[in-house]
């Protein structure tokens, strides 16, 4: 499974690349918004910084509109996947742009019958907001699953990427499931790393340690 972070915080893109755990970044409007800056300049910047994947969002809902700010993003570095909204025109534009080797990543996927559909356009990524759902009473990660079979059944390219990540639990059944890509926030990617009996074990090992004698001079 490749990890993915979620923000377009250039310090924490940094910080979770230096730690050898990153395959890709995805931000939106929201997220570039929180940094105060142009999204031109963000995504460059990220660009900069990290190999692989980096999504940028379309703001339009129009397919020419769509196509339009489509070219200006991957126009940015040859890293970029645009991302589209998964409504009728935003299907239409994946189409071609994928036809134009151009990646994208289909967003707002809220059922497996949107994400065949995504496929069937030849999106990239398919990306289910399991968060989202499990706010409104659903479980988010069946859905994950649901998108799993049915690509499986058909044997649909377009990869799954478990997006609106609220915890490690999403984390551990999207390994489970056998989805190809998480994309977490920074503070979820520290959790994955935390757990009490390393925190204790380690205790342990540096008190034992401060009672070993230390070496004498020759």
């Amino acid at each position: 499974m490749k990890l993915f972070i979620d923000t377009a915080d250039v310090k924490e893109i940094r910080e979770a690349a230096a730690m050898g755990l990153l395959d890709g970044v995805t931000t939106n409007p929201s997220l570039v918004a929180a940094t105060g800056r142009d999204m031109r300049s963000v995504l460059q910047e990220i660009c900069s910084i990290v190999d692989g994947p980096v999504s940028g969002e379309v703001l339009a809902t129009t397919y020419k509109e769509i196509m339009d700010e489509a070219h200006d993003l991957a126009a940015i570095a040859p890293n970029i996947v645009v991302k589209v909204p998964l409504i009728e025109d935003g299907l239409r534009a994946v189409k071609t742009l994928t036809g134009e080797g151009i990646k994208t990543n289909v967003t707002l996927c809220f059922s497996p019958i949107q994400a065949v559909l995504a496929a069937k356009a030849g999106a990239t990524y398919i990306s289910p907001f399991v968060g989202r759902l499990d706010d409104v009473g659903h479980e988010g990660m069946e859905l994950v699953a649901q998108i799993v079979e049915a690509y499986a059944n058909y044997g649909y390219k377009t990869e799954v990427l478990v997006a609106s990540v609220r915890s490690p639990l999403h984390v551990l059944e999207t390994i489970r499931i056998g989805a190809h890509v998480a994309t977490l926030p920074f503070k979820v990617i520290h959790q994955l790393i935390k757990h009490p009996l390393t925190d204790v074990g380690l205790a342990r090992f540096l008190a034992d340690a401060a009672k070993i004698p230390a070496a004498k001079k020759s």
